[in-house]
């Protein structure tokens, strides 16, 4: 009898304790989040001015932000927050302010604007630090007067925070707890500082929100997925440290989702732990560059759906008012297509970047070098080939001919131009360029002439020119340059060494291009934190995933080795 009543008993705790936490979770509430980041707002000038090489565009800069617009673009952002019943948060994740570390003021016209947000619409706004915010350089703008100046927006309601940086928690409804983590390093200008006690304390935090009956959402500045080839390689200052040990630490502690910027670019991707648990990354775009894009992510039970939203207008009266020097032709094509206009204006900002990229100063080479001149040819050769008209009389197809290139033809401009339109889709999200597209194609057969025309002129002029100068009296003073068409011609433009450098690059530059991410950056849905999950069946899959992108690099490497052989 005993043995039955204590069954019993035992049963009724289980059935209690599993209840509680089913009725934790059980009413399923709908919430609606537009999440912005890296707004790097400036105080616009009194008139704009610039020296880009650029009729329209000169006053674009090498960030490729719009400086003088950023807070219209934010005033109109907050706008279409505050008219849409749907959002009923807003989340900003860091770079409030471009200038934050020097200028206050650029952080007290943020929080004004943020205030009269709220204070209109009631609804609250969460944010946190970013690398332009605080830290490395900062003159007054310590975490305590970041705090302060931003205290009604997350800090004001923080269930804890963590001591010595900027990470909080807050509630969001009756099912929700949105973990702010500050990714910040104090002592340098962009890398993370996502250190282990910072993860330890964000894994802590959400094993309180499971207990507290609560779903765990993260934010916080700098990526904690790559959101390109080799990110941790090439870019490592954008995302955190031990990306992929940390994404599964907070995976197991069940955080799905994770809400960055820093990057710049408009990007989802996930990760699967060991154990089956998977975290999304979403990554989103700077309020101030192309395509001006912000997300609208709505949580329920069963789903995360997200969407992309963007800033399509401004209020050009205002903005005039205060900053002159606008063209009429400008103000025509802002007020037609503001969204191309931002497009156009990133471009020129992005040719400007990779321009002064190229210079002998930027590349470390000093005007007293003996190998200066040569440095200097060769790049000079360079940019004037990305800079030549792809088509027309004297127009690159026609050159390239020489070599034994056929320049596909497409409706670009020069080599700048589809260089900075893939570019410019990097940041947009959802990368449409197979391996095969017109834009891959032009960029691969533009990077194929600059290799023989710019290395072979290079060659005739500085290690040939005695040579030539003597060949000159027998009608010829470009031997290299010679030998190198005669040689296109006869055994084609691409040589098998060069075959080699694409096999390795090919799976680059096709992640660089294409995004065959399972989910889209922009639009798409993917289960919710009370769907049902099965984490063998998310193992099953990251190794199945595995294994196609395994098999497709290695098509694509074997690709161009086999055309070494000539047998592709």
């Amino acid at each position: 009898m005993k043995k039955a009543v204590c069954a019993l008993l035992s049963a009724l705790i289980v059935f209690g304790a599993l209840s509680v936490s089913f009725n934790a979770f059980a009413a399923d509430e709908k919430i609606g989040i537009a999440v912005a980041s890296d707004l790097h707002y400036n105080i616009p000038r009194d008139e704009i001015e610039g020296d880009i090489d650029d009729e329209i565009f000169f006053y674009a800069n090498r960030r490729a932000a719009m400086e003088d617009e950023s807070g219209f673009i934010i005033d109109e952002f907050l706008r279409q927050c505050a008219e849409d019943d749907a959002i009923q948060y807003v989340f900003i994740s860091g770079d409030l302010a471009d200038n934050g570390r020097r200028i206050e003021q650029e952080h007290l016209d943020v929080a004004s604007k943020l205030a009269r947000f709220e204070e209109e619409t009631g609804k609250p706004v969460y944010v946190i630090n970013g690398n332009h915010d605080t830290g490395a350089g900062a003159e007054d703008i310590t975490n305590e007067r970041f705090r302060e100046i931003y205290y009604e927006f997350g800090f004001n309601e923080a269930i804890e925070t963590m001591p010595g940086n900027l990470s909080y928690t807050a509630d969001l409804g009756e099912k929700y707890r949105l973990i702010a983590a500050d990714s910040c390093d104090p002592s340098k200008s962009t890398e993370d500082g996502l250190t282990s006690d910072r993860v330890n304390w964000i894994v802590k935090q959400a094993e309180k929100a499971e207990k507290d009956g609560r779903y765990p959402v993260l934010m916080m500045h700098h990526n904690l997925l790559d959101h390109m080839p080799l990110q941790r390689i090439l870019s490592r200052n954008f995302i955190v440290r031990n990306h992929f040990s940390t994404a599964a630490k907070l995976a197991d502690a069940g955080i799905r989702i994770v809400f960055t910027g820093h990057e710049h670019g408009s990007d989802v991707i996930s990760y699967t732990s060991a154990l089956g648990n998977t975290i999304a990354d979403f990554s989103t775009t700077s309020r101030t560059m192309y395509p001006l894009s912000y997300r609208f992510v709505e949580f329920s039970d069963d789903t995360v759906t997200y969407s992309e939203r963007k800033i399509e207008s401004i209020d050009f009266d205002a903005l005039t008012e205060r900053v002159s020097g606008y063209t009429p032709e400008q103000l025509s094509l802002m007020k037609a297509d503001f969204g191309e206009y931002s497009k156009q204006f990133f471009k020129a900002g992005i040719r400007y970047r990779l321009w002064l990229g190229l210079t002998p100063e930027k590349l470390g080479i000093d005007s007293d070098a003996f190998y200066a001149d040569l440095v200097f040819d060769a790049v000079g050769g360079l940019t004037d080939i990305l800079a030549m008209p792809l088509y027309g009389e004297n127009g690159l197809k026609e050159k390239a001919k020489e070599y034994n290139i056929d320049i596909p033809d497409s409706d670009y401009e020069n080599g700048w131009d589809v260089a900075t339109e893939v570019v410019g889709y990097h940041y947009a999200g959802d990368e449409p360029f197979a391996l095969d597209s017109v834009e891959v194609t032009l960029i691969l057969k533009i990077a194929d002439y600059l290799l023989l025309e710019d290395l072979s002129s290079v060659n005739d002029k500085h290690f040939l020119g005695a040579a030539n100068k003597i060949l000159s009296n027998f009608g010829t003073d470009s031997v290299c340059k010679d030998f190198t068409k005669a040689a296109a011609k006869t055994v084609g433009p691409v040589t098998a060494g060069e075959y080699f450098i694409l096999a390795v690059a090919s799976p680059l530059l096709y992640g660089l291009a294409y995004d065959r991410d399972s989910l889209s950056d922009n639009n798409d849905s993917l289960p919710g934190y009370g769907a049902e999950h099965s984490n063998a069946q998310a193992l099953s899959d990251k190794i199945t995933g595995g294994m196609q992108k395994i098999m497709l690099y290695l098509s694509l490497f074997f690709r161009y080795i086999l055309k070494i052989f000539r047998i592709g």
